[in-house]
């Protein structure tokens, strides 16, 4: 279970590389493009401030440029693969209490934090390709099976 994070959080940094590469080839892409991939960047930080239990210190939505996306996007990258690098299934099934954005608290395992963190992003690099490519431009592909036919190299 723990490769399949691994390659999964591989496919997450690779994708969201590319998706930023997206919105910097992009001339005019709309700024919401930019707002959702900043939202991408600051919901990984938040869940990994609550597996961590430290307080996140960049919002869910925060607003940033594209060199503070990629700054933000490489501190996670690198905490992500920390995390991973430490984990076991105990470390896995592990159940991490939080609140929530609207101070509701809940329940959840590391693993289904995680899931969520790779279906998350994918959902909202999605609207971004949308934004690109209604803005006229060719979004990079970042599917999964894009990911792994190409050997799960960038």
């Amino acid at each position: 279970m723990i490769d399949w994070f691994s390659r999964l959080f591989a496919h997450l940094q690779w994708a969201d590389e590319r998706a930023l590469a997206s919105l910097r080839q992009g001339v005019n892409h709309p700024h919401r493009a930019l707002e959702l991939y900043a939202h991408i960047l600051g919901s990984e930080h938040t869940w990994l401030s609550r597996i961590n239990d430290t307080a996140p210190t960049v919002a869910v939505w925060p607003s940033l440029s594209l060199e503070a996306c990629e700054s933000l996007a490489r501190e996670n990258h690198a905490a992500f693969a920390a995390l991973l690098q430490g984990l076991d299934e105990a470390g896995l099934a592990r159940v991490v209490h939080y609140r929530n954005s609207t101070g509701a608290e809940f329940d959840s395992t590391v693993s289904e934090i995680l899931t969520h963190v790779a279906l998350h992003g994918a959902y909202h690099r999605g609207q971004v390709a949308a934004l690109v490519r209604a803005a006229g431009d060719a979004p990079q592909a970042t599917d999964f099976i894009v990911y792994a036919r190409s050997g799960g190299v960038a």
